[in-house]
């Protein structure tokens, strides 16, 4: 029981860590949320819910994401804590 907590714990903080990348780097890049929206072929709500973690992307939709964003999909799932790499950072 406690490992299944323990798992859920992680999943809830992966996806925490997906919604704040996806903002971050949008912001980064200058894109507004319909900017992003469109590259990606989602709704603009859609890209709110993700950013505030009320949704999580299935597989398929963090790779599109990605792309739109310009970075690889494990990218949005590391704990980011400086500028991307190549734009300033490490």
């Amino acid at each position: 029981m406690r490992e299944a907590r323990a798992t859920f714990r992680r999943t809830m903080a992966l996806a925490a860590v997906v919604a704040r990348n996806i903002q971050l780097v949008r912001k980064q890049q200058k894109l507004s949320q319909q900017a992003l929206a469109k590259k990606a072929r989602i709704s603009v709500s859609y890209v709110s819910m993700l950013e505030r973690g009320t949704r999580v992307p299935p597989l398929d939709t963090l790779e599109v994401l990605a792309k739109a964003l310009g970075v690889a999909p494990l990218y949005l799932c590391q704990e980011l804590s400086a500028p991307r790499p190549g734009r300033g950072g490490k």
